[in-house]
């Protein structure tokens, strides 16, 4: 081996993502100060669910999910800091993409720790606990697996039967159908800002309320 070849340094990975908003978002160590709200509606409605493998002209975003999944948990929650950690439930996947279930289980922990520190970093941003309380938690998984049975059924080709042996079978108020057809991104993308801008000033209220 050469000396110029035994001595050079290895350049390290790049771990970052830099976002239109110009922050550069570390995957490893992310700041709550790179994470912009503009960034997170933009990259979710432009990230397709089941990889892309629904009917229709657009593609059935992460953040046409999202709202879905928020306007199930504010059937029954009154608490806009809890409908706000619904609407952010999946924000990670502005950074790293919706990974399918059988995908994540392959990858195993390595991709959980990335996802876990990235939704931490977020609700951070945005003030809310890094870690949502048990009952919050139940309350969101549950209406992200109503949304998913009824994508599964009416846009991914499922069967009922199969729909429900992996989601189970939803129960109570069950969002309008409708509410599944795929949407242009720029559409889904400005609802969802709206959405949150909307659920955040009501969680300011709150707390300006309850100091």
């Amino acid at each position: 081996m050469s000396a110029t070849g035994a001595t050079r340094t290895a350049k390290p990975p790049r771990v970052w993502q830099r976002m239109l908003s110009g922050r550069r978002l570390d995957l490893l160590d992310p700041s709550p100060l790179d994470i912009e709200i503009e960034d997170i509606a933009h990259g979710l409605a432009r990230v397709a669910r089941w990889n892309g493998q629904t009917t229709g002209d657009h593609a059935f975003s992460v953040a046409q999910h999202s709202l879905i999944v928020e306007e199930i948990v504010g059937a029954k929650e009154p608490d806009p800091r809890w409908r706000l950690a619904a609407l952010l439930h999946d924000a990670p996947e502005y950074v790293i993409g919706d990974m399918i279930s059988p995908f994540k289980s392959v990858l195993g922990g390595d991709y959980k720790g990335v996802e876990a520190r990235l939704q931490a970093a977020v609700h951070r941003r945005f003030g809310l606990p890094a870690e949502l309380p048990p009952p919050v938690k139940r309350a969101i998984k549950s209406a992200d697996r109503v949304s998913a049975y009824f994508e599964a059924k009416l846009l991914a080709g499922f069967q009922p039967t199969e729909a429900q042996a992996l989601f189970g079978r939803p129960g109570g108020l069950l969002p309008a159908p409708e509410r599944f057809t795929p949407q242009p991104a720029a559409e889904v993308g400005r609802r969802y800002l709206e959405r949150f801008r909307f659920l955040e000033a009501l969680s300011v209220g709150i707390k300006a309320n309850h100091p």
